[in-house]
């Protein structure tokens, strides 16, 4: 978790960031989650590992903006995906559990639009932090579920 979402994040912005730079404007923007604002029992090494996304994206937003690079984080809470609830979990059991009851998770089509969004508004614009779930999702703690 860590090698991919901190690290990856980290050398990809870093092999991008001179061409960002010589262009005089660009777009950073990250994919972190919920879950690095507020961490949950089980969560310790995905918490970490977001927690970490975020606070680079942070600092990312601070160190760029002299050189007109907008950096946008958006962090989506519950999204209904076949491979990371099973990828996480190891099992499909547990991973069908992560979703029972909840109606209308957000789906990877719903985060792509947020991104799709954010990236084409004018580049004067920048949306810091953009926090999407779904309904059933009041908080990162708090889930609603029926049946």
């Amino acid at each position: 978790m860590y090698q991919v979402n901190v690290l990856g994040t980290l050398k990809l912005t870093r092999a991008f960031l001179p061409m960002l730079r010589a262009n005089g404007e660009g777009t950073v923007l990250n994919l972190t989650s919920t879950a690095g604002f507020t961490a949950y029992e089980g969560g310790g090494g995905y918490n970490a590992a977001k927690f970490a996304q975020h606070a680079m994206t942070g600092a990312l937003r601070l160190e760029e903006a002299e050189n007109n690079i907008r950096v946008i984080e958006v962090a989506p809470g519950l999204v209904r995906t076949e491979e990371f609830a099973l990828n996480r979990l190891g099992d499909a059991t547990a991973a069908a559990k992560v979703y029972a009851g909840v109606e209308k998770p957000l789906t990877p089509e719903d985060v792509a639009d947020v991104v799709k969004y954010a990236v084409s508004l004018p580049h004067h614009i920048n949306l810091d932090e953009i926090i999407v779930r779904p309904v059933a999702q009041a908080a990162t703690h708090k889930l609603i579920r029926k049946g």
